[in-house]
């Protein structure tokens, strides 16, 4: 191949997407930077799948610029997780440069490349080298250096120039980095961009098949869960930097280029790994910008996007959670998925977010549309978004039942409304609260005001939960160690011991000490054999008057959920 053409560039996207879904796996167990969640390689098999989507819904006769165009919003759509979000800007930067008005030839895609590293750079507030931008970096000086060399390069040899410098910086990041030197491993990132280079050699060279790389291997598995703490109560590992417990992001309309700086600026306030890639404004298609942050406080952040502009598609992970969305759902989670067809909707529904099967079918058995996530695992506004859809109903109520799930619930509600939908969101922090929203649903009554009911039985159902320390930590109520017994009130850790029940007992104590006379006990999967029986022998003879319900939640990580009402 001597130039690439708009067929060359849907080749290269569809090798580049199914070698990604091939090594996928491989580049997950790689990733320990910035944050070791081993999610990378779905990250970027996703967003390759997203950018796919986009060239199969555009116009199949298109010329080389406005196929690189759809190709680089695709992925700035669809990007997921620090490294997705870069090969969008990636994307974008040779969409930028490449065939505009050259032929797009070798040394029109050493330009190029070396133009999409200068913009991937710029994008993340705080570049370190030892990452894929590095890689990038590389890849761009050695297809310049060939094509520097002749003046007529062929098209295949700048690639290869370019796939053998990526292939190199790689194998170099591990003394650029420390935290990879220590896990044995090269940066996923980068080896998710020399994929896909590989993938664009193939299709110029005239093999469709790409003869990806081997990565050099882990020499140990990397703790996956190094920031888990007391969740909730602001705990810091002691002895360890501090790091931020969520991902979040969004896409981000109406904004201009004042306010996104503006943006930047206060999110790096906020957290770390912050990158922001944009989309310029064509004709009948508006700027839109991919923004991505690490950050403690996750309303914050999108509190700072509202600021400047719209932000929607809202997605927040918990870094202790493994992002287990398949790839064969990459469209639908676009898209939303599910439901009947905007003007359709009638009657009402309710949402709610279980992190457990048993509090699933508890909610399920109301009539409730259930979608899997709360403190462990984030849903995604496309998750609720979806779930709002298959009620089929044109007036929903969404419980959320975490606080970090509300944003996202927000925005999927927006979202839903915009396709003629009457959706509230009652901001219920436990699923506890949730629970107690549930019961007062009378279908009889007027939508706003069985709203307004929900909202208050939600607030008057003070909520608890047990957990189980898995680190040393400095927590509101003092130090704790690996395996100590947390007491969490409305998010804070006040009470830390040894043993299940005491710790419940004597959290029930408290919260009884203002008052109640209904109890709510969530059995999680962690709880103890004989836990629930012990409880109810302390209730009885510490507070006869006050009714007990028990349920088999078997939420993760929280052997009990406690609501007092």
């Amino acid at each position: 191949m001597e130039v690439i053409d708009a067929c060359a560039v849907r080749s290269w996207a569809r090798s580049a997407c199914d070698a990604m879904g091939a090594t996928a796996a491989e580049i997950d167990a790689l990733n320990v930077y910035p944050v070791p969640d081993g999610d990378t390689g779905t990250n970027l098999h996703l967003t390759l799948c997203s950018a796919m989507d986009a060239l199969g819904s555009a116009d199949p006769q298109a010329k080389l610029g406005p196929t690189l165009d759809t190709l680089a919003r695709g992925a700035l759509l669809g990007a997921r997780g620090n490294s997705g979000v870069i090969v969008s800007q990636l994307l974008r930067g040779v969409a930028d440069r490449l065939g505009r008005p050259a032929p797009a030839g070798g040394a029109a895609l050493a330009a190029a490349l070396s133009h999409a590293a200068d913009l991937a750079y710029a994008a993340v507030a705080e570049p370190v080298e030892g990452t894929i931008l590095t890689v990038a970096r590389a890849a761009a000086v050695a297809a310049t250096a060939a094509a520097a060399a002749d003046t007529h390069a062929p098209l295949e040899d700048v690639v290869r120039a370019a796939v053998d410098g990526a292939a190199r910086a790689l194998e170099r990041t591990p003394s650029q980095l420390a935290a990879l030197a220590r896990a044995g491993v090269v940066d996923a990132g980068g080896r998710g961009l020399c994929v896909i280079l590989d993938a664009l050699l193939a299709t110029v060279s005239g093999n469709d098949n790409p003869a990806i790389s081997a990565a050099v291997a882990p020499t140990q598995l990397p703790d996956l869960h190094p920031l888990e703490t007391a969740q909730g109560g602001g705990a810091v590992p002691i002895g360890e930097a501090v790091t931020f417990e969520y991902e979040v992001q969004f896409l981000l309309d109406r904004a201009d280029d004042v306010s996104v700086d503006l943006l930047r600026s206060e999110l790096v306030a906020l957290g770390d790994s912050v990158v922001i890639v944009g989309s310029a404004a064509t004709p009948g298609v508006p700027a839109l910008w991919n923004v991505h942050v690490h950050v403690d406080d996750v309303g914050a952040a999108v509190e700072a996007g509202v600021r400047a502009g719209r932000p929607h598609s809202i997605t927040v992970t918990r870094f202790a959670d493994r992002l287990s969305t398949p790839a064969s759902s990459c469209q639908a989670e676009q898209q939303g998925g599910g439901g009947p067809v905007a003007g359709s909707w009638s009657g009402r529904g309710l949402v709610a977010v279980a992190p457990g099967a048993g509090l699933a079918r508890l909610f399920a058995g109301e009539g409730v549309e259930v979608v899997e996530g709360g403190a462990t695992h984030n849903p995604s506004s496309a998750d609720v978004l979806s779930a709002i859809r298959r009620t089929g109903a044109a007036e929903v109520v969404v419980l959320p039942n975490h606080p970090t799930v509300t944003a996202v619930a927000d925005a999927a509600a927006a979202v839903a409304r915009a396709g003629g939908q009457d959706v509230a969101v009652v901001p219920t922090k436990s699923p506890v609260q949730g629970l107690a929203a549930v019961a007062v649903a009378d279908p009889s009554r007027r939508f706003a005001d069985v709203v307004i009911a929900q909202a208050e039985a939600a607030a008057a159902t003070r909520w608890a939960e047990i957990i189980v320390a898995v680190h040393e930590a400095m927590t509101m109520a003092g130090r704790c160690v690996a395996g100590d017994v947390l007491g969490l009130a409305e998010g804070d850790v006040v009470l830390i011991g040894e043993d299940q029940v005491t710790v419940t007992c004597e959290l029930l104590d408290r919260m009884l000490s203002a008052g109640g006379e209904l109890v709510t006990l969530v059995l999680g999967a962690d709880a103890l054999d004989g836990f629930l029986e012990r409880v109810r022998v302390h209730l009885r003879r510490n507070h006869p008057g006050v009714d007990v319900m028990d349920y088999r939640g078997d939420q993760p990580r929280q052997p009990v959920l406690i609501g007092v009402e």
